[in-house]
C-alpha cells in the first residue's frame, strides 16, 4: 500500500490571498483619501470604500461561478458554493451600502433630496444608466437566491436567473473605472482592475463554455441503458468515445443535461457510480425529484451533455492508514465507486451502508463481491420491523473499530445522516480534517 502523508487544507492558501487582495483595494482607497473632514466627506469615503471592496468581491464570486478545477476538486464543489453564496450576500450588501451612502454624501454636498440626487447621478454621470440597470439586476438575484424564495423556485428557474449575474457584472464594470476617483487619472490602478476582471472573465469563458464543449464534442456520450438498482433509484449507463481520458476519479461527480423531452433544460449533479471505464461511465440515481425521476424512462441513444468532473471526496483526501466510509441512500454511489479503489490491505476498509430497509440497499451485491476481493469489512443498519432507526453513535463506533482514531472517514449521504455522523465521529474523536464530505444540498 502506497504511503499516507498529511496533507494541509488547500483552502488556506486562498483564503490568505482572498484577503490579501482585499488588503490591496483598501490600500488603494487609503492613497486617495488623504483627508476626511465634515459628513460630505465622511458619506462619500466610506461610499468609495464600500464601492472599491463591493467591485473586489463581486469578481471572487465571478471566480467562484467559473468552475476552476484547482478551487472544485482540491477545496470541494460545496465549499466552493458556499463560498459563493456568502460572497454574493457580501458583495450585495456593499454595493447597496455605496449606492446610499455616495447618493446621500453627493445630496448632502448639492443640498438636494435623497430622491433627486439618485435621478441626477443615474442621468448625469458616464455609465450610471447602465450600472443602475446592473445594481437592480444584482438586488434581484440576491432576492431570488435567499432561502425561503429559493426554495419556492424550481432548480431550472433559478438556475438560468443565477445566470444573469454575469450581465449585472458587466453593466456596473465601466462606471467603476470611469467615475471612481481612484481610477480617473490613475493608469495603473486602471490596469490592475482589467487584470483582475479580464482574469475572472477568461477563466469563466473557458470553463464554463470552452471546455464543456470539447468534453462533449470529444466524447460524444449517449446513454446506453437504464438499469433498476433498487426502489426508486436507477443506474445509467453512459457510453462515448476514450470516457477513461475524461480523467475523472472515483468520489467524482458531473454535471448531467440529458436531452431528452422534460430533462434538456435541467443540468444536474449526479456521481459516479462505478469508477471510469474506457468506453462507458455509470451513474447511480435516486428518485426525489422531477429531474432525478425521469431519468428512469431515459432511451437508449439519448444524446448527453456533461461537465466535469467535479469534486474533492477523491483518495487524494486521504491521510490516514486505514478507512471508514458511511453512505446512506443516494450517498452511496460515490463510496461504492471508493470502496472499490481506494488503496488498502486487508482489513483496512469498512463500510457502513444505512439504508431504510434490506430492499433499499442498492449496488449491495456489487459492495459484497468488492469486500469479498478486497478482504473489506461491509457492514449495513437498516430500520426494525417496528419502523425504530438504529443510531450511529460515538459508543457504537469505538465498538465497531476500536482504532477508529486511525481512520479516515468518508461521509455522503443524506443531511440528517451526515449531521448526525458527524456529531458521533468528532465525539469518538475524530477530527475535521480527516472527515471527507460533499453534499449537493445546495
Amino acid at each position: 500500500m502506497r504511503q499516507i502523508r498529511p496533507r494541509r487544507s488547500p483552502a488556506v492558501p486562498l483564503v490568505v490571498l482572498s484577503w490579501a487582495g482585499a488588503a490591496a483595494v483598501l490600500s488603494l482607497w487609503w492613497q486617495n483619501t488623504p483627508n476626511v473632514e465634515g459628513t460630505t466627506q465622511w458619506l462619500t469615503g466610506a461610499g468609495r470604500l464600500s464601492g472599491l471592496l463591493g467591485g473586489y468581491v463581486l469578481a471572487l464570486v465571478v471566480l467562484q461561478m467559473a468552475r476552476v478545477p484547482a478551487l472544485e476538486r482540491r477545496v470541494g464543489s460545496d465549499r466552493v458554493a458556499r463560498w459563493h453564496a456568502m460572497s454574493g450576500r457580501y458583495a450585495l450588501c456593499l454595493i447597496v451600502a455605496h449606492v446610499v451612502l455616495i447618493i446621500a454624501g453627493y445630496a448632502e454636498q448639492a443640498g438636494a433630496g435623497f430622491i433627486d440626487q439618485t435621478v441626477s447621478v443615474v442621468m448625469d454621470y458616464p455609465d450610471m444608466v447602465e450600472a443602475a440597470i446592473g445594481t437592480g439586476l444584482l438586488v434581484v438575484i440576491g432576492l431570488i437566491s435567499a432561502g425561503v424564495v429559493r426554495r419556492r423556485m424550481s432548480y431550472e428557474a433559478w438556475y438560468y436567473l443565477h445566470l444573469l449575474t454575469y450581465l449585472a457584472v458587466f453593466l456596473t464594470f465601466w462606471h467603476q473605472l470611469s467615475t471612481g476617483a481612484e481610477f480617473v487619472g490613475d493608469k495603473t490602478a486602471q490596469t490592475a482592475w482589467y487584470v483582475l476582471y479580464g482574469t475572472v472573465t477568461a477563466l469563466a469563458v473557458w470553463y464554463r463554455l470552452l471546455v464543456p464543449l470539447r468534453l462533449n464534442l470529444r466524447h460524444r456520450m449517449r446513454v446506453e441503458a437504464v438499469v433498476p438498482e433498487a426502489p426508486g433509484m436507477v443506474s445509467v449507463l453512459i457510453k462515448g468515445r476514450r470516457l477513461h481520458r475524461i480523467g475523472a476519479e472515483a468520489g467524482q461527480f458531473f454535471r448531467w443535461r440529458f436531452l431528452a423531452p422534460g430533462l434538456r433544460w435541467g443540468s444536474h449533479p449526479y456521481s459516479l457510480s462505478a469508477p471510469p471505464r474506457p468506453e462507458l461511465l455509470r451513474i447511480t440515481v435516486k428518485a426525489v425529484g422531477g429531474h432525478s425521476s425521469g431519468l428512469a424512462s431515459l432511451k437508449p441513444g439519448t444524446r448527453v451533455w456533461a461537465e466535469g468532473p467535479y469534486g474533492a471526496m477523491t483518495a487524494a483526501r486521504r491521510s490516514q492508514g486505514k478507512v471508514l466510509m458511511i453512505a446512506g441512500g443516494a450517498g452511496i454511489t460515490p463510496i461504492r465507486a471508493l470502496f472499490e479503489t481506494l488503496p488498502g490491505k486487508g482489513g483496512d476498509l469498512t463500510l457502513l451502508y444505512r439504508a431504510r430497509s434490506i430492499e433499499d440497499l442498492a449496488l449491495w451485491n456489487e459492495l459484497k463481491q468488492i469486500a469479498t476481493e478486497r478482504e473489506a469489512r461491509l457492514l449495513y443498519a437498516v430500520n426494525g420491523p417496528d419502523g425504530a432507526r438504529p443510531e450511529i453513535t460515538a459508543e457504537r463506533l469505538r465498538q465497531l473499530l476500536p482504532d477508529i482514531e486511525e481512520h479516515d472517514v468518508y461521509l455522503c449521504g443524506p443531511p440528517g445522516l451526515t449531521e448526525h455522523a458527524y456529531e458521533a465521529l468528532h465525539e469518538a474523536g475524530i477530527p475535521d480534517r480527516h472527515i471527507h464530505h460533499e453534499s449537493f444540498e445546495l
